[in-house]
């Protein structure tokens, strides 16, 4: 009988992230759990991420993807053949490409326990058309636990009637360790005021942290210096900028930065600048956090309000220029305060886990198997 063999569970996701991905390998090793990732692609072709090794089980589907105003929507109908070769109990996917869709609809025909996986959040989500939020309706009354990367995603399944009982957390979250920042000591340990990291798209915002870098000039009465670590197709116009500003900004740009690279990058720094126009969470602040920075934002990244902490260990304003360098020139002439910032930074992001990501999608899983609603099935974990 099914309720006496070791729980199958299937996550179905379009890439490998390399914040997912020692998740992953933790939720495999724990005992008495039969864990398999099915991935739509290998690698995304916006993506540039370093991964480290795959030491869980997983299978990469045929690749077949279009682009849809630069985002991929992923096409595999092979995900039906493999999911009847792995046979799960639960089915967890983690979006609504219609590889996802194809995985839930073999959830329901067979009778198995599905949880519904997202990054997103009440704000990231508002924009959504009718029948993108029709779809969810749909999957989300035939689902059985629903796993969010925030309390945004939280309160994104709770404005679809989901009781907060079936929601669980499961973050989004960096190798910590790697980041370590010795206790702050004084700022002028690190050459550069500013970092920018991120892909240089315009969703990302990277002129205005430059406008911001150049207003701060003006009211410290000295030149700044900014760091950008990443690529993309804004960096002419960055780098045009930064030319007719170079009298009151030093800007580098260091271009696509190797995952191994980032802690150095960001210890480089004294602030980072997170001026996003949409994010669903923003790991990169993840990572500014645990190498001790504080962080200015908006209200439009999803770490707003919970990693990143107004007037604690940074700033949540609207993207105003005068108002983000006022919070910056404070920062940078304030010595206490900064470390202040950097040491609720540090304590903040020590939340952030892959061990705290891993039981939080392996507690959703639990809650599908012991459900009374699903045809009286029995725990099987």
């Amino acid at each position: 009988m099914r309720g006496q063999t070791m729980p199958r569970i299937t996550l179905v996701s379009n890439t490998p992230p390399p914040y997912r991905v020692p998740v992953f390998q933790r939720l495999c090793r724990m005992p008495g759990v039969d864990f398999h990732v099915i991935f739509c692609s290998e690698r995304e072709p916006n993506r540039l991420w370093d991964l480290p090794p795959f030491d869980f089980p997983h299978t990469f589907l045929r690749e077949r993807f279009v682009t849809v105003r630069g985002r991929y929507i992923h096409h595999n109908p092979d995900v039906i053949s493999h999911l009847k070769r792995l046979a799960p109990d639960v089915v967890v996917t983690d979006g609504f490409n219609p590889t996802h869709l194809y995985a839930f609809a073999y959830a329901v025909m067979k009778n198995r326990a599905h949880a519904v996986m997202t990054d997103g959040t009440d704000v990231s989500e508002q924009s959504l058309s009718r029948v993108h939020k029709g779809v969810r309706r749909i999957v989300y009354a035939r689902s059985h636990a629903f796993i969010a990367a925030s309390q945004g995603g939280v309160r994104l399944y709770e404005s679809y009637g989901i009781p907060a009982e079936r929601c669980f957390m499961s973050c989004l979250c960096i190798d910590n360790g790697a980041y370590a920042a010795p206790l702050p000591t004084a700022q002028q340990d690190r050459p550069f005021d500013f970092i920018f990291s991120g892909r240089i798209e315009a969703v990302k915002n990277p002129l205005f942290a430059l406008e911001v870098a150049a207003e701060t000039a003006r009211r410290i009465k000295r030149k700044t210096s900014i760091l950008f670590a990443g690529s993309g197709s804004m960096e002419g116009d960055v780098r045009a900028v930064a030319s007719r500003q170079s009298h009151l900004v030093d800007t580098h740009l260091h271009g696509h930065a190797a995952q191994g690279q980032l802690p150095a990058l960001y210890g480089s720094a004294r602030l980072f600048l997170f001026p996003t126009l949409w994010d669903p969470w923003g790991v990169v602040a993840n990572e500014a956090c645990a190498a001790g920075l504080p962080v200015i934002t908006t209200p439009a990244a999803g770490v707003a309000g919970e990693l990143v902490r107004d007037s604690e260990n940074g700033f949540v304003c609207t993207p105003d220029v005068k108002t983000w360098a006022q919070r910056a020139a404070m920062l940078l002439t304030q010595d206490h305060v900064w470390r202040g910032f950097s040491r609720r930074s540090l304590a903040l992001v020590d939340d952030y886990s892959y061990d705290k990501a891993a039981e939080g999608l392996m507690a959703a899983c639990r809650a599908c198997l012991s459900d009374d609603v699903r045809s009286g099935k029995r725990n099987l974990i």
